[in-house]
């Protein structure tokens, strides 16, 4: 899991100037009565600096897990976009939520860029854009000065892998000259969210731990701290964060650590363990077998959630602009049933 979130270091390609590749096939990228250039040029301030995009987009790519969710939420299909190598239900390397928003606009599946061993920088290039959006990315500054000889690039703000959803709906949107449907698609993201957390009153005041569990090695717990989008989606809709993610996450800007498991009594105040892995293969009662897991009360009182690994609803925990509309209600769902199983496993299909 971890692995498929880490963008690993890529050495700089030499890109030929004024490529003479013809751009794939893709839907029509500008939005209804979009083509204008009012507002240009937009300046965008990220980790790596200042991005100035002299005129409208209108060719659109972007690369890591679901920035091009934003243009394609507000009418705009990309030209290029990242491959989905995690949760995709059919193989296609789209999620189930991108189909549908594609399909509503009658558009066929952008060029799709595979990241499993990096960003392809010549598979960018070779989509022509104009802009390249990563907003919500771990880019290293190598990676975004070779990604800027393409076209201009909006980068994280801050943190690697730490953008919040509605910072990464702002910069990704004002980017492409539709600031403020993108403030309109926050507001509208924020009613839906609320409207769905109303409807699972048992969560309310429930502190979930998000864990990564290796099977094969009980010693240590991988966990996410706040700078991640899973505990800091729940952290930005009101629900408090376990003791333990907040004095790590104090202390760093990583979106990940571990912790020995023979630390496991700095965990006795999460409500729900949250995990990923087979409901069925028999970890709820591996976890409550282990010594020192099991001291953690809500483990050993079936207080645990698992995600079926490498399906929709796991990647869906990592809230975005089309999955929330897809799933936010299942996975309310998901976690208010663990918070109030009973002492039992309590998992999720």
């Amino acid at each position: 899991m971890r692995a498929s979130r880490i963008l690993g270091l890529t050495a700089a390609i030499s890109l030929a100037a004024g490529l003479a590749a013809c751009a794939p096939a893709a839907a029509e990228n500008a939005p209804e009565g979009g083509g204008s250039s009012e507002g240009f040029p937009v300046e965008i301030e990220h980790a790596y600096g200042t991005t100035t995009i002299p005129e409208k987009p209108e060719r659109v790519a972007t690369v890591a897990w679901s920035n091009h969710e934003v243009p394609l939420a507000l009418g705009v299909v990309p030209v290029g976009m990242s491959e989905a190598a995690w949760g995709d239900d059919d193989g296609d390397g789209v999620l189930p939520w991108v189909e549908d928003q594609l399909a509503e606009l009658g558009a066929e599946t952008p060029v799709l860029f595979d990241e499993a061993d990096g960003i392809d920088f010549e598979a960018v290039a070779d989509t022509q854009p104009d802009v390249i959006l990563a907003a919500y990315s771990g880019l290293t500054e190598d990676e975004y000065d070779t990604l800027s000889k393409i076209a201009p690039v909006v980068a994280y703000p801050d943190t690697p892998w730490g953008t919040t959803l509605d910072d990464m709906i702002t910069m990704n949107a004002a980017a492409i000259g539709l600031p403020d449907e993108g403030g309109q698609l926050i507001e509208d993201l924020h009613a839906e969210v609320d409207t769905a957390l109303a409807e699972h009153p048992g969560l309310e005041g429930k502190k979930a731990l998000f864990a990564f569990m290796d099977p094969t090695d009980l010693s240590k717990i991988g966990y996410y701290t706040v700078h991640d989008t899973r505990p800091g989606f729940l952290a930005s809709i009101g629900l408090p964060q376990p003791a333990l993610v907040e004095e790590e996450s104090a202390k760093t800007d990583e979106f990940y650590l571990e912790i020995s498991s023979e630390a496991a009594d700095r965990f006795g105040d999460i409500d729900i363990f949250v995990t990923y892995g087979d409901p069925d293969g028999g970890l709820v009662e591996q976890l409550q077998a282990d010594p020192l897991l099991s001291k953690i009360p809500a483990v050993a009182e079936g207080r645990i959630a698992i995600l079926e690994d490498a399906t929709p609803l796991a990647a869906s925990a990592n809230p975005s602009p089309l999955s929330i509309g897809w799933g936010i209600g299942d996975y309310f769902e998901v976690l208010e049933s663990a918070a109030n199983a009973p002492a039992s496993a309590a998992a999720a299909e």
